[in-house]
């Protein structure tokens, strides 16, 4: 049997399969049965800027100071009954949490702005949560914003949070940064203990006869790990912080992707959604498997193989391979 142990953020986990943010964290049973089926550690659902700012009374001010720009906010954003729970309701969900199993718990931040929602970080500490995960996901929507406006404001957030708490802080991006290197190693310098590869771009769509947006949330397809997998690759051997690959983790084989291109773990969500926990086992089942099959003992013996710093000229072999992928076609 293979060794499946890895580090994260300084935490030991038993191995590198972790359910990602989402509604199966919203209960203590389910969050049980995930321990049961070989989760090594469950990231939990995410508290919102928003829904904080509603309970605290500062949801004008996050408008009047730009973060928003809504004539009227309540038409867009959930009520506060929309929410599984308050905020200090979470931060009580996660102390239970941490008590109901053995496992690391990490609880997850979502927001835009720096502001008085940060001081959660500090109640979800002391509620014994393992690590901070803050999901940052912003869409720049205004041309008066530089690409340098969005890095600084991750900055700002990330040394805000460190400022506040002495567990590990993860950071989750999208791609759509131009120089994802250079501001990996900024977040890795400014104390980042993990970068989350990536964010899921959620598109709406439109409802041509109604005139109407029509929000749209479509799970990861298996193909989907391809963008993180190359990004993890080309990271891994830039920065000294973990790195956690998330979207497109269906499989065993997926899992090990991830290891070998660097990632210290994989966060599955997707599969679980579509088939129900059970697939974890099934996941970390076959993974103890096909790390046999391949002859590898161990998850440290494999990561970081396939990253892009194996190659003698990194920048070259990325150029060469798009070229060799377009003249391809039409000769599958």
């Amino acid at each position: 049997m293979a060794d499946l142990k890895t580090t994260y953020m300084g935490l030991e986990l038993k191995n590198p399969v972790v359910p990602s943010a989402s509604p199966l964290s919203r209960e203590l049973g389910d969050i049980k049965a995930l321990e049961d089926a070989g989760a090594s550690a469950v990231v939990m659902y995410s508290l919102f800027e928003e829904q904080i700012a509603l309970e605290t009374g500062e949801f004008s001010h996050l408008l009047s100071d730009g973060a928003l720009s809504l004539a009227d906010p309540t038409v867009y954003f959930p009520h506060r009954h929309e929410y599984p729970r308050n905020p200090d309701d979470y931060v009580e969900h996660v102390r239970k949490a941490k008590e109901a199993v053995g496992i690391p718990i990490l609880a997850s931040m979502n927001g835009t702005s720096r502001g008085g929602w940060l001081d959660y970080a500090q109640k979800i500490e002391e509620a014994g949560a393992d690590a901070v995960v803050l999901n940052l996901y912003f869409i720049p929507t205004s041309d008066t914003l530089f690409g340098l406006d969005i890095e600084t404001l991750y900055l700002d957030i990330l040394g805000d949070v460190k400022k506040k708490v002495k567990i590990p802080v993860a950071v989750k991006l999208s791609p759509f940064f131009s120089a994802l290197p250079n501001f990996a190693v900024r977040l890795d310098e400014a104390g980042a203990d993990a970068i989350v590869l990536f964010n899921r771009f959620y598109q709406p769509d439109i409802d041509v006869a109604k005139k109407e947006v029509l929000p749209q949330l479509s799970l990861s397809r298996p193909e989907d790990i391809l963008l993180a997998l190359r990004w993890t690759a080309i990271l891994y051997d830039q920065i000294d912080c973990s790195l956690a690959l998330t979207s497109g983790i269906h499989s065993a084989d997926a899992v090990i992707k991830a290891v070998m291109v660097g990632a210290d773990i994989a966060n599955v969500c997707s599969v679980l959604l579509m088939h129900g926990i059970e697939k974890l086992d099934e996941i970390v089942k076959n993974l103890d498997a096909r790390m046999d099959e391949i002859g590898a003992s161990s998850i440290d013996e494999v990561k970081g193989s396939m990253s892009l710093g194996n190659y003698v000229e990194p920048t070259a072999f990325e150029r060469s391979s798009y070229i060799k992928l377009l003249q391809s076609y039409g000769r599958i």
